[in-house]
């Protein structure tokens, strides 16, 4: 649920369009752009996931390093997140009163995120930060984690819709930035963490 979170957390253009979506169409627009989001993410989950798996063996034998290398991915993402500052328009009242289709902001919100391969870099380093992919888990339990990482995604943009929604004439650009900054800060800690553990177990081991 953590890995679903966290990819869905920071405030890129599909977390802007969302927001746009939320204020201008209504909470449930944009919370089904979200759901087409995770839709594109746990895609990407699973052939990520798919793809280490043939290498099972190199990552369980050089899992260390890994942990380290993706605590470093990690590092460099988070700093771009507290440097980051959107600026694509939102506003604070509804602009339209056109009524649009639900399936339109689903599609169209996993088209925006399937068209950005690079998550797969952001996945690779939260499984290696969270051990997802250990050598020991089997077939049920991969299953029960890749419903998790969706239903993380989902609780996300649920959560983030209805707080829009709620303090909608406060919302602003800055308030992006604030969410974008907390999200590096936790992902920062994190990283940190397990590059710290990952170097102390490769040295000492």
């Amino acid at each position: 649920m953590a890995i679903g979170l966290l990819i869905s957390a920071p405030m890129g253009p599909i977390g802007v369009l969302c927001i746009r979506r939320t204020l201008n169409s209504g909470r449930w627009s944009g919370f089904f752009t979200g759901i087409g989001a995770s839709i594109s993410d746990i895609i990407y989950c699973l052939l990520t996931g798919l793809g280490l798996s043939f290498i099972t063996d190199f990552i369980t034998s050089n899992q260390n390093i890994l942990q380290i290398l993706g605590s470093i991915v990690l590092l460099g993402f988070s700093y771009y997140l507290i440097k980051h500052i959107p600026r694509n328009e939102i506003h604070s009242q509804p602009t339209s009163r056109k009524k649009i289709s639900y399936t339109q902001d689903f599609i169209t919100g996993f088209i925006f995120t399937f068209s950005n391969p690079l998550i797969i870099f952001l996945i690779i380093g939260l499984y290696a930060r969270f051990n997802f992919l250990d050598s020991e888990i089997d077939l049920y339990q991969s299953i029960i984690g890749f419903i998790s990482i969706m239903i993380g995604a989902l609780l996300w943009w649920f959560l983030i819709t209805r707080f829009v929604d709620i303090v909608r004439s406060r919302f602003n650009t800055h308030s992006m930035v604030i969410i974008n900054r907390t999200i590096g800060v936790i992902i920062m800690i994190m990283a940190l963490a397990g590059l710290i553990m990952g170097a102390h177990a490769y040295l000492y081991n």
